[in-house]
């Protein structure tokens, strides 16, 4: 096939790269031709068709907090930023907050984060061990010394209907969307070659790897750049309750388990021991880690979940960035054209709108214009300053 010529090529079409595909269509400032790759049009084995999808603003670092700000702004008009003749998606957003829970030892570290929250305007409440039982009737508050609950800004959604939401809006302002796996290479002229396992080969001056840890490695080093991005596994598990719990918000018990409300039921989960967390080959669903350490741990924590009916289960990945669990976002040193998008470890979805504008604003114009996504540079790798998440789920 001949080459074709394109201004920008996305690989990688899930939620990141159709969000910044969408975000750089829409302005006004902008009129080149957009082409995203995608290797799994079906997107049956991406993070962003797998994960528990939620939102919030609990985070120790600032860049994280105002990217969640953002995102739940934009997740709230969704209906408006990505509407299609007339077509207003909906992602069920259901804003019942994270509530993070400390023991003594770690109640400091509780505190420090919400100050941080507060000052960047997040409305998260802080309750002491009384406040908590007073409001979570049902919760075991017995080694507990405080917790925080986002009031409001704070929840879980319809990830698969926000990727497919970006797309749909994506392919309605000309992007033109290709299924194939694709390689890169550079040519004398200085242009990206991008060639497609269909036999097809583009061209283009910018090039956004937003391929995850399946694809975005590779394309990394093919680039000339090493990241350490792998993909590992994440267990979903659904169950019924027979007690009503009223307010239950998206609940993280010390541990690090987490369970929220989803239709008549729960889902809920946790990660693995270190030691038993291989990078991920096969979507098997670990029914041990539910019988030997969620339920246990969750039934501790909530009384009522002792007596419960078990559901469907489903396994996922997080592209975890082994550096330091949070995404490499922006052009890389020596590599004019070349955007990264990727590893984002578990926040891809909350954190697509953000990072969409972001990109958008840095590939169209040269630098950010709003919210300045320098702090996940990968710069911070080149320099061995990891930003340091004090409450990592």
């Amino acid at each position: 096939m001949a080459q074709r010529t394109a201004d920008v090529v996305i690989i990688g079409g899930a939620v990141m790269g159709s969000s910044v595909a969408c975000h750089l269509a829409q302005r006004d400032d902008f009129s080149g031709r957009i082409v995203v790759v995608e290797a799994d049009p079906a997107y049956e084995t991406c993070a962003s068709a797998r994960s528990a999808a939620s939102i919030r603003q609990q985070f120790s670092s600032a860049i994280n907090i105002e990217i969640s700000l953002y995102g739940i702004r934009y997740l709230r008009e969704i209906g408006i930023n990505l509407a299609v003749d007339g077509d207003m998606p909906a992602i069920d957003l259901h804003e019942g907050g994270y509530l993070f829970l400390a023991t003594p030892g770690k109640s400091g570290i509780l505190r420090e984060n919400h100050q941080l929250q507060q000052n960047l305007g997040a409305d998260i409440g802080h309750f002491d061990q009384s406040g908590l039982k007073e409001k979570f009737p049902w919760l075991n508050v017995s080694d507990l010394a405080s917790g925080c609950h986002g009031l409001t800004g704070e929840g879980w959604f319809d990830g698969y209907g926000l990727m497919q939401a970006f797309r749909k809006k994506a392919r309605d302002l000309s992007v033109e969307y290709i299924s194939a796996e694709a390689k890169l290479d550079k040519d004398t002229s200085g242009n990206w070659q991008v060639s497609l396992s269909n036999g097809e080969t583009l061209a283009s001056p910018v090039v956004v790897n937003c391929a995850g840890a399946s694809g975005g490695p590779a394309i990394c080093k093919q680039a000339g750049v090493e990241v350490q991005i792998v993909p590992k596994k994440r267990c979903v598990f659904t169950f019924e309750c027979r007690d009503r719990l009223e307010g239950f918000p998206l609940l993280i018990d010390p541990s690090g388990t987490y369970v929220r409300p989803e239709g008549t039921g729960y889902i809920c989960g946790s990660a693995p021991p270190a030691d038993q967390d291989p990078d991920c080959t096969d979507f098997n669903v670990d029914y041990a880690l539910f019988e030997e350490h969620i339920w246990p741990t969750l039934a501790s924590r909530v009384p009522a979940f002792e007596a419960i009916k078990p559901g469907a289960a489903w396994a996922g990945t997080y592209d975890m960035n082994l550096f330091d669990h949070n995404a490499f976002v922006g052009s890389v040193p020596g590599l004019d054209g070349f955007f990264l998008a990727l590893g984002f470890s578990g926040h891809g979805l909350q954190q697509s709108p953000a990072v969409g504008r972001g990109l958008a604003e840095l590939i169209a114009s040269g630098a950010y214009q709003t919210l300045d996504l320098s702090p996940l540079s990968y710069d911070r790798l080149l320099s061995n300053a990891p930003i340091v998440e004090k409450n990592v789920v």
